[in-house]
């Protein structure tokens, strides 16, 4: 915009002196003041443009007198008005809108000296042309803020775009945590126990009896590889087979490792979400798991209760020490990682426990 305007004030210069009546009396006089006005809103208006608006008025202040005797002088020539229509545009840029056209209707004043009827009909069509100038360079200025505007808006949405990426990912890394922690870590800790256990039988000589344990800590070597690899390729798919089933299998597997574990159903089993019957089952892996690396328990119990109308409740229970002599439970990464998964389905995790009297975990989750 400016550059259009410089190069407009450079042709009203050069075309100044045509059409004046007064070319070859006062043509020096014209040249100078012209050079002056060119000079100033050439070199000048930018400079003004980062100042404050007292400097705008100023501006302006000088640049319409000096527009008014370039008029005077040239004789009402062309390249007088083109560097009026300048003025006007620069108003615009400056000041507020009301000025600009405050300035654009005071212009015209200038043929007040001719006849009436001549001044009239030239004032209406530099009233005509200024007003135009006006309204043309207000609208090329708000189309430029709204160019600005939508170039900050699409800046804003790609922050939030990249925050939206790095919350998701923080996301699926969080998940995958928790997949590795409650999936992997629960298989490794059968494992362990096996190994344990068929240690322990080796010594006596029932090599039959530690063969099946040792088969068995295979088989849970297997399903941690297993593990891995679902949560390797981020591939979550829906188990097949019925929650309660699944809770059984899960109880044999803390049985055989050597702590008998019963399950109970309570209330007529309905279908849930598979994100819901994920989660459960992964409470009681996480609950089981604890009970056999912490709890020194002879036996526990996994609670599957259809019992309210639109929750599901899971509770894991045993009469191990309870949290005597150990880790508060949200210091545990499974317990942590237990606690954002419900938390993301609107369900809670409570654990209740009484000194020497075992634990009770429980989670309730809508379903």
């Amino acid at each position: 915009m400016n550059r259009a305007l410089a190069a407009l004030t450079v042709v009203a210069y050069v075309t100044l002196p045509l059409g004046s009546a007064k070319y070859e009396t006062l043509v020096l006089p014209t040249l100078l003041a012209g050079l002056v006005y060119a000079v100033i809103a050439i070199a000048g208006f930018p400079w003004v443009q980062k100042q404050g608006r007292a400097w705008a008025i100023a501006y302006i202040c000088v640049q319409l007198p000096l527009g008014f005797t370039l008029f005077s002088l040239s004789g009402a020539a062309v390249g007088a008005v083109l560097l009026l229509v300048v003025l006007v545009c620069h108003t615009v840029l400056l000041l507020p809108p009301r000025v600009a056209f405050g300035v654009a209707v005071l212009i015209p004043l200038i043929h007040l000296p001719m006849a009436p009827m001549d001044g009239l009909r030239e004032g209406l069509g530099t009233l005509a042309v200024m007003v135009f100038a006006a309204v043309v360079t207000e609208l090329v200025l708000r189309e430029k803020r709204a160019r600005e505007e939508l170039a900050e808006a699409h800046e804003r949405l790609r922050d939030h775009a990249a925050q939206a990426e790095q919350l998701a990912t923080i996301q699926e890394r969080n998940r995958l945590a928790r997949d590795i922690h409650d999936g992997l870590g629960h298989h490794l800790t059968v494992v362990q126990m096996m190994l344990q256990a068929a240690r322990a039988v080796i010594g006596t000589g029932d090599t039959e009896r530690a063969d099946g344990m040792l088969a068995k800590a295979q088989d849970q070597s297997r399903e941690a590889l297993n593990e891995v690899r679902r949560s390797v390729s981020a591939l979550r798919e829906p188990r097949s087979e019925p929650l309660a089933d699944a809770l059984r299998a899960l109880t044999e597997e803390a049985s055989a490792a050597g702590v008998p574990t019963g399950l109970e159903v309570k209330g007529t089993a309905r279908d849930t979400r598979a994100e819901v019957e994920e989660s459960l089952f992964r409470a009681a892996q996480e609950g089981l798991t604890n009970v056999r690396k912490h709890a020194r328990a002879q036996a526990a119990t996994v609670v599957l209760d259809y019992a309210g109308a639109d929750r599901v409740r899971l509770e894991v229970r045993d009469d191990g020490l309870g949290l005597t002599g150990q880790p508060l439970p949200d210091r545990g990464f499974g317990l942590l990682g237990l606690r954002e998964r419900v938390a993301g389905l609107g369900g809670q995790v409570s654990v209740d426990s009484v000194e020497g009297h075992g634990l009770t975990l429980t989670v309730e989750v809508p379903g």
